[in-house]
C-alpha cells in the first residue's frame, strides 16, 4: 500500500508550459494636430504680444475692439491656451495684420540670406517691368525694399499707394523717366528721386538696354 504522499507525488500532472509572451500594444500615434496646435501656441502668443505693444494697445482696449476676452488674450500672450481660428481672425483684423502674422515664427537672429535662384518676381502684364522683392515677410514693417527691372521701351503706371507712403529710388543701370503728378524727370545711373507716392506714378524706360532700379518704399503705418 502507498502512502498518501507517494501517491500524490505519482498523480501529479506536469506544468503547463507558460503562455506565449504577446507583444505589448503599439503606443497610440499622436495627434498630429494637437501637437502642432501646441507648437504654435508660443508662437502666436509672442507675436500677439509684439503687435499689441507696437501699437501701443493694452489688453483691456484690445478686448475691446476684437471682442475676445481680456482673460483669453492674457493667457494666449503667456502661452497658456491655444486660440481658436475663429479668435484669432478676430484678433488680427483687430490689429490690422493678416493672420499669417500670428501664427508665423519669426527669423531667428543673424543674417537672413535671400538667395537670387530663389527669388520670386513680379511682372507686368506685358512682362517689360518687374519687381523683386529684398527683404522677408516674417513681422510687420514700415519699410520695403524693391529690385526694380525695366525692359527697353518698358512702360509701367503704378496706382497711387495709401496716404503718406513715399518712395525712395536710385537707378543702377540704365536711363529711366520717372513721372509723379505730371511731373517727369529724367534718371541716368547714379540718380536718385524721392517722391510722395500716394498719387499715380509712372516709370518710363529711356534705354536701349534693360534698366534696374532700387526702390526704398515707406509707409506711413506699419503692414504686414
Amino acid at each position: 500500500m502507498k502512502s498518501a504522499r507517494e501517491s500524490t507525488k505519482r498523480g501529479k500532472r506536469p506544468a503547463s508550459p507558460p503562455p506565449e509572451a504577446r507583444p505589448a500594444p503599439e503606443p497610440a500615434p499622436p495627434d498630429e494636430h494637437s501637437a502642432s496646435q501646441r507648437d504654435l501656441t508660443p508662437v502666436v502668443g509672442a507675436n500677439l504680444r509684439r503687435l499689441r505693444n507696437q501699437r501701443g494697445l493694452s489688453l483691456e482696449r484690445l478686448s475691446q475692439l476684437s471682442g475676445v476676452s481680456r482673460a483669453m488674450l492674457g493667457q494666449i500672450e503667456l502661452g497658456q491656451s491655444a486660440p481658436t481660428i475663429n479668435v484669432l481672425w478676430k484678433i488680427s483684423s483687430a490689429l490690422g495684420v493678416p493672420f499669417s502674422a500670428l501664427i508665423t515664427a519669426r527669423g531667428s537672429a543673424g543674417p537672413h540670406v535671400l538667395r537670387g535662384e530663389q527669388a520670386k518676381l513680379l511682372r507686368s502684364h506685358d512682362g517689360s517691368f518687374s519687381s523683386r522683392a529684398l527683404f522677408p515677410f516674417d513681422e510687420p514693417r514700415r519699410v520695403e525694399f524693391y529690385e526694380l527691372r525695366l525692359s527697353p521701351g518698358g512702360v509701367e503706371r503704378a496706382d497711387a499707394h495709401n496716404p503718406g507712403t513715399t518712395e525712395n529710388l536710385v537707378v543702377a543701370k540704365g536711363e529711366v523717366e520717372i513721372e509723379v503728378a505730371g511731373r517727369k524727370e529724367s534718371l541716368v545711373a547714379g540718380d536718385a528721386i524721392v517722391f510722395e507716392a500716394d498719387v499715380p506714378h509712372v516709370y518710363r524706360s529711356r534705354s536701349d538696354g534693360e534698366s534696374v532700379m532700387y526702390l526704398v518704399m515707406t509707409y506711413a503705418d506699419t503692414v504686414g
